[in-house]
């Protein structure tokens, strides 16, 4: 199955790293990943595919969201059907 990760903060030094590091501890592999800096704040989204994740999807959603509030980001992963959807015009 495939996901969609969305970062936003403020721009520091480590983001990607430690993103990609927590997803990597849980054999999550990323497909793909864009990023940008808007001013002063960080945006970054990545395709990753969660079949092979060694833990289930919503403790995922919390390792990242932890993740996020101890960086002062806000982290959040969606099943890529339902961001899909989301975003459908």
């Amino acid at each position: 199955m495939k996901a969609i990760v969305t970062v936003i903060g403020k721009d520091q030094v480590g983001i990607i790293a430690a993103v990609c590091s927590l997803l990597s501890e849980k054999n999550v592999n990323v497909l793909d990943i864009s990023q940008t800096i808007l001013q002063e704040f960080f945006t970054m989204t990545m395709l990753v595919d969660v079949s092979a994740a060694t833990v289930p999807f919503a403790r995922l959603q919390e390792n990242l969201a932890a993740l996020g509030q101890d960086k002062g980001l806000d982290i959040r992963v969606q099943q890529e059907a339902i961001f899909d959807a989301m975003h459908r015009i």
